[in-house]
């Protein structure tokens, strides 16, 4: 399993997904011209992941505690579809993980706030809200 990490651009978040130490950050704008060939790497990377940490969780007994943070400062209502899957291929990690979801906004942004808490309660995740 390889680190994946996609700079971000002017339609494209920050992509860094870290199974060495169980981080995932999604930073800036999801605007992608083609939303599903932007995200599909990233849900594969998140159905092999699922697979490691079975394995990780077997060989060390023990729960491993997972934090992905979005820190997104706009997104269309495609990637919507595609940041849901993504919250649910999370939620869909073996059990005997602390999974941990920080959805960072700036103070001002009552919109992503809302959507944030959307996600929280459509996929039944308790978030961390964090105001920038």
């Amino acid at each position: 399993m390889e680190i994946y990490k996609i700079e971000a651009t002017e339609n494209t978040p920050l992509v860094d997904l870290n199974h060495n130490n169980h981080t995932m950050l999604f930073e800036g704008d999801s605007r992608p011209e083609n939303v599903q060939q932007f995200y599909s790497p990233v849900l594969k990377w998140l159905e092999d992941y699922s697979k490691h940490i079975y394995f990780l969780k077997d060989l060390n007994n023990s729960s491993i505690d997972v934090l992905c943070n979005f820190k997104f400062e706009y997104f269309n209502s495609s990637s919507a579809k595609y940041i849901r899957d993504v919250i649910t291929a999370l939620a869909s990690v073996e059990s005997g993980v602390n999974l941990k979801i920080n959805w960072h906004y700036e103070e001002m942004d009552e919109d992503m706030q809302e959507a944030g808490e959307e996600f929280e309660e459509m996929m039944g995740i308790k978030f961390n809200f964090i105001v920038e």
